[in-house]
């Protein structure tokens, strides 16, 4: 068994009716877990102006003791992670499997930013060209100075992690205010830090709804991410441009499947499946809908329903997935069902009597027009719409046109030509025979594109998204043609110009 952790800062209280509390309680059986003052404005202010005081210890130790300090948080979250976990099957209702797997991606996110900032981060030189050879350029990548992170309900532990340990190992200090619904998490998470530098509060939690959120956005942070639904990023990216505040912004959008007339029926219905279903369908990089291609559609959605109809909610060990974690999204689930069957879809597995609260049974619809809400607007859920494309540029044309999907899984034997075929989608993300392996690859770099959103999570790109970038130019000795002054003699001007014609008029 774990150790167990110190109390949390927001201390757990004995009102949970009270209005500066925050109460979090688990979807499964509406039993409280946990109960926390709200965070105060001034007590906000504070905590950034404390931050801004710890970025600068923490900037000044350098990418290779940072590294040393974020593998020691790293082994201390993987040896407690049996607490964390129960922690967030409590605040979720999430099965113990998904939990854990939750907390190993948000794992191997700390670790391979640790080990990876000096690398991405780290200055480097770059080539002159002849006109001037006489200087060194180099570039480099400095801390922002404090990042806001607001976490999502549905994944409070690997989805924040993929802005605080990319903004922590880049050199800045976080202040992370987590969903109203598992703050719990959020709280156990910063406490994690203390526990090693009790005096530097390079990360800490807040507490708080969308009001705090939005005051977080108007506080001097040097950057915000944010991760959640669209109507939520509009009101982060409004709130920021008061105070021009940069965003990262990664919306709710799930993903397509496109199923090729060659492709594995049984490994992509499987896909599908779990893509769509998994943790309730309420994973923004899961799958909302298979395109597939019409010789090969009626045996796929035959495969698709075997496997969806074996899944069971609940609240057991040997349940499928558990609850909706925030009760308003089963209204959101019923009102889609409810406008694709009136549009003309038609359920295959399940329907509206699938809805029980607060779980859902899987729903497989197909025949479901584009223009359904259930096509065109977030659909978190554990539903799967199936339509049939006459072929790959039909499925396509109707992924761009939707144009919210965070990533497009390509099922086919053919890999060279899905390769081309992928750089005509709209999306950030491309897996080719499997659903959703990029989110555990933190190399991979994760990002949207149109309405999905803004900036970039995981790799190279998720660390440079919380740097600044400083280019150095320096004199090393006098340039033999040099044309940066008044003073430009026309023999050096002619010399100039013969290496110019030399260099850039001849035919490559």
């Amino acid at each position: 068994m774990a150790e167990s952790i110190p109390p949390p800062s927001a201390a757990p209280l004995e009102r949970p009716g009270d209005a500066d509390v925050l109460t979090s309680y688990d979807p499964r059986t509406g039993e409280v877990v946990g109960s926390y003052v709200r965070t105060s404005a001034q007590e906000l202010n504070r905590a950034v102006r404390t931050a801004r005081s710890a970025r600068r210890w923490w900037t000044d130790l350098g990418f290779h003791t940072r590294k040393r300090w974020l593998l020691d948080w790293k082994r201390d979250i993987a040896l407690r992670s049996q607490e964390l976990v129960a922690l967030l099957c409590e605040e979720t209702g999430k099965p113990e499997a998904d939990a854990v797997i939750e907390v190993m991606l948000a794992v191997e996110n700390l670790d391979w930013a640790a080990r990876n900032a000096a690398r991405a981060l780290g200055r480097r030189h770059l080539d002159s060209t002849w006109l001037t050879r006489n200087q060194r350029a180099t570039v480099g990548y400095l801390p922002l100075g404090v990042v806001g992170v607001l976490g999502p309900w549905n994944n409070p532990v690997s989805t924040p992690m993929g802005s605080i340990a990319y903004a922590m190992a880049a050199g800045n200090a976080v202040v992370f205010k987590p969903h109203e619904l598992t703050t719990g998490v959020g709280m156990w998470l910063a406490d994690s830090w203390s526990r090693l530098a009790p005096n530097q509060p390079v990360l800490q939690a807040i507490t708080g709804d969308t009001a705090t959120s939005t005051a977080l956005c108007r506080a001097a942070v040097d950057k915000i991410a944010y991760a959640g639904s669209n109507a939520g990023a509009r009101a982060v990216i409004a709130a920021c441009a008061q105070q021009t505040t940069p965003v990262v912004v990664e919306r709710s959008g799930r993903g397509s499947m496109v199923v090729h007339v060659d492709a594995k029926l049984e490994d992509a219905a499987e896909a599908a499946v779990f893509g769509a279903m998994a943790d309730a369908g309420q994973n923004a990089t899961g799958i909302q809908r298979a395109y597939v291609a019409t010789s090969v559609y009626e045996r796929f959605l035959e495969l698709v329903v075997y496997q969806a109809r074996r899944l069971r909610p609940g609240a057991d060990r040997r349940a499928s997935y558990g609850p909706m974690i925030m009760e308003s999204q089963v209204d959101v689930v019923r009102r889609q069902v409810r406008d694709a069957v009136a549009r003309g879809g038609r359920p295959v597995l399940g329907g509206l009597d699938s809805i029980r609260e607060p779980y859902i049974e899987p729903i497989v619809l197909t025949e479901v027009p584009e223009h359904s809400i259930a096509i065109t607007r977030e659909c978190i859920g554990p539903v799967l719409i199936v339509n049939k494309v006459a072929n790959m540029d039909d499925a396509a044309a109707r992924i761009n046109a939707i144009g919210t999907d965070v990533a497009v899984s390509v099922f086919t034997r053919d890999v060279r030509a899905i390769e081309v075929f992928a750089e005509h989608l709209h999306v950030g993300v491309v897996t080719i025979n499997a659903s959703t392996p990029y989110a555990g690859t933190p190399a991979l770099p994760f990002g949207g594109v149109g309405e999905y959103g803004q900036g970039h999570r995981n790799g190279d790109q998720g660390l440079r998204e919380f740097s600044r970038t400083l280019a150095i130019a320096r004199k090393r000795y006098q340039a033999p043609v040099n044309l940066s002054t008044f003073d430009r003699r026309p023999r050096r001007l002619r010399l100039a110009r013969r290496i110019f014609r030399i260099r850039h008029g001849r035919r490559p």
